[in-house]
């Protein structure tokens, strides 16, 4: 999720100015560029942040970020508040700047006029209320048309409906062969978060049913049915008979157990009656050779409940699906209505966000890399991307070191270990090659179309790759995008520009908050290589297993371990942390932590680092960790990340972790009689 700052960057700044080996510059010559100070005063830690009544080794969340947590509130148009929704906003506010200053009359074909034009579009809205239903008329008559099973199916597949489904095809990189894309068909189809919101039987599970129910109800009446309430008892049914059949989140996290790859012929057998070649055929990829299904028996039943559940219940679905899912380009009462529910109602929202903020958001997923492309010529210099490369191979070094040193596993899993340590691509700030998005129309005026047209040429442009190798150079993240990921089959790191800011990175910063900060999320993402799911993959991509059975027995035992730690953490009354689903997560900040802290030591070259306001090395190291993840949560939200998102909330990646890190017990003289204390023996150390 991030990046970091590293031991050579001084070096390699006096290198850029006038290299190591010449000789001294003339007195005429202009001074070297003093390094800026750092944008959080006075050396990059929030110090007033910091809650001193708390006991650092009762709850060092509380004591890194216990004031700014109770000085701060939610803005009502967000569901939560933090470090990442800060520099959101900033994001937000830069992309406004770069695109309202675009000129009206751009070139006509130019991501100048596209990315203009789809943005004053968005925000036209009187001209998406005068003209109503009509742009989505045609998809809702043709749903209506629908008599059978069969056309059901093609309309499933058609790119320009996009219709939420129980069966979803998509096209990923094939994770045995990285050098090629892989058709793959999932499960799918359900409106509420995750399938538990479907099964609980908790007051608050059953009243947030008896709530969607009413908003499915409204939705359709809006749109002028006439039976609305039967239809919306429909589609509630559809979606809970589909609930039961899905995988739940923790099972779907198992990469191994995701990778079956099928024949037409074998899908065929899988569900018969079934008409997968027109599903295939109607998507565009009923060519392929095999295609990957992810939760078999999971699959195989949606596909054999589809066939089970009248055709005029199935177009009740879909109707309002679409409907919802086209809201935001509908008249007011239609957004309002999707609001109301899926942002007030299931996540505690109390305001929508402003049009200008969501045009910006609609204008990341359809043309982000035309947008990203002007952001990082105003926001990103190219000295950053410098300084944070070496910081990348300053992690590297690091975690090289922790794996030559692991008592737990055997030289021929260190081996390859660290080959594909060696092997690690990091991508920083922003692509090296830009999308090419000259064969997508955007009409001003025309904001339901431009959505439609803009998801009809990325579904092409995927297709399109199927004959075509893997593109290595490719970004799943905009630059401007505040967050970062590892992808394990081309075995890279990714780590767009905007999240390279404080309380992340600041080249002014003191070096312990740069690798409490950025240095941690860096280790992190580098450490998902390496976590439970991640380690699958060898060093080229390859899902196989590279491990010694010793290896894999001794590794086990130490995630089961930390798994355990995270299912006692309790986040609301009757709903704990669950540490199956959030391990890949906890592993990768357990990791990221333990070496981005030796990485820093690294950094010192021997050097004691001074004391800063009476702060240790070692304590702005860990504070700024702790600092990065402040958060405030409004409950609902809270409730659909603890059920549905393998990220634990941030409370527990603070105190989850440090707790199992030697160093911040000496660094906070944390005593046996603390509340995070565990006995050395029982502290989790993996990589």
């Amino acid at each position: 999720m991030s990046e970091r700052l590293s031991a050579g960057l001084l070096c390699i700044a006096v290198l850029g100015a006038v290299g190591c080996s010449q000789p001294p510059p003339r007195p005429s010559a202009p001074p070297a560029p003093a390094t800026p100070p750092a944008q959080i005063a006075p050396w990059g830690l929030d110090l007033a942040a910091r809650d001193s009544s708390v006991k650092p080794g009762d709850d060092f969340y509380g004591y890194a970020d216990g004031h700014w947590l109770d000085t701060h509130q939610i803005p009502p148009d967000r569901t939560r508040w933090g470090s990442f929704d800060e520099l959101g906003e900033r994001s937000h506010d830069q992309v406004r700047s770069i695109v309202e200053a675009l000129p009206d009359g751009a070139p006509a074909g130019s991501n100048g006029q596209k990315v203009g034009d789809y943005y004053r579009s968005y925000l036209d809205t009187e001209a998406i209320e005068r003209l109503g239903l009509t742009p989505a008329q045609a998809a809702l008559d043709a749903i209506g048309d629908a008599r059978t099973h069969k056309q059901l199916a093609r309309l499933m597949g058609r790119a320009d409906l996009a219709l939420e489904a129980p069966l979803r095809v998509g096209i990923n990189l094939d994770q045995k062969d990285p050098d090629r894309y892989a058709v793959t068909i999932t499960q799918s189809g359900l409106g509420l978060p995750d399938r538990d919101y479907y099964l609980k039987g908790d007051t608050v599970y059953a009243n947030l049913r008896t709530q969607y129910l009413a908003h499915i109800t409204r939705l359709l009446a809006l749109a002028g049915d006439h039976d609305a309430a039967r239809e919306a008892h429909a589609v509630l049914e559809i979606e809970t008979r589909i609930a039961k059949l899905h995988w739940p989140a923790a099972k779907r996290r198992e990469r191994d157990l995701t990778w079956n790859p099928r024949t037409l012929a074998e899908l065929d057998q899988l569900a018969p009656r079934f008409s997968w070649n027109l599903l295939l055929s109607s998507e565009g990829v009923d060519a392929q050779a095999q295609f990957v299904v992810r939760e078999l028996n999971a699959v195989q039943d949606l596909a054999q409940l589809f066939l089970k559940i009248p055709v005029d219940d199935w177009r009740a679905y879909f109707r309002y699906h679409y409907l919802a899912d086209h809201a935001e380009v509908l008249p007011k009462a239609f957004d309002e209505e999707r609001f109301d529910f899926y942002e007030r109602t299931l996540r505690g929202q109390q305001a929508q966000k402003d049009r200008w903020k969501r045009a910006v958001d609609a204008l990341d997923e359809d043309v982000g890399e035309a947008v990203g492309e002007l952001y990082v010529q105003r926001y990103f210099p190219p000295a950053s991307r410098q300084q944070v490369l070496a910081l990348v191979e300053n992690l590297r070094a690091s975690y090289a070191a922790h794996i030559e040193q692991l008592p737990w596993m055997t030289p021929e899993t260190r081996q390859v270990a660290l080959e594909k340590l060696a092997a690690f691509h990091p991508k920083i700030g922003y692509p090296e090659r830009w999308r090419d998005y000259s064969g997508l129309s955007i009409v001003r005026g025309d904001a339901f179309g431009n959505l439609t047209r803009a998801r009809v040429f990325e579904w092409q442009r995927q297709v399109r790759r199927l004959k075509e190798p893997t593109d290595r150079g490719e970004w799943g993240m905009t630059p401007q995008t505040i967050n970062a990921y590892y992808n394990p089959t081309f075995n890279e790191v990714v780590f767009p520009a905007a999240i390279l800011q404080p309380p992340f990175f600041d080249p002014g910063a003191d070096p312990a908050v740069n690798y409490g900060g950025i240095g941690a999320v860096i280790g992190h993402e580098m450490g998902h290589g390496f976590d439970d799911q991640g380690a699958k993959s060898d060093a080229r991509g390859v899902l196989h297993v590279w491990w010694q059975q010793a290896d894999t027995e001794a590794f086990r035992k130490r995630v089961d371990r930390l798994a355990a730690q995270y299912d006692e953490f309790v986040v609301l009354p009757g709903l704990n942390v669950n540490g199956r689903l959030t391990l890949g997560e906890n592993i990768g900040d357990l990791g990221g932590l333990s070496v981005a802290y030796d990485a820093y030591h690294r950094s010192l070259n021997g050097a004691a680092p001074p004391v800063l306001d009476g702060l240790t090395g070692d304590q702005r190291f860990f504070l700024s960790y702790a600092q990065i993840w402040r958060s405030l949560y409004r409950e609902q939200q809270l409730r659909s990340q603890v059920l549905s998102n393998p990220h634990s909330p941030p409370k527990f990646r603070v105190n989850g972790v440090v707790r199992n890190v030697d160093a911040w017990y000496a660094a906070f003289a944390v005593q046996p009689r603390d509340k995070l204390y565990l006995p050395a023996d029982a502290r989790v150390r993996i990589w």
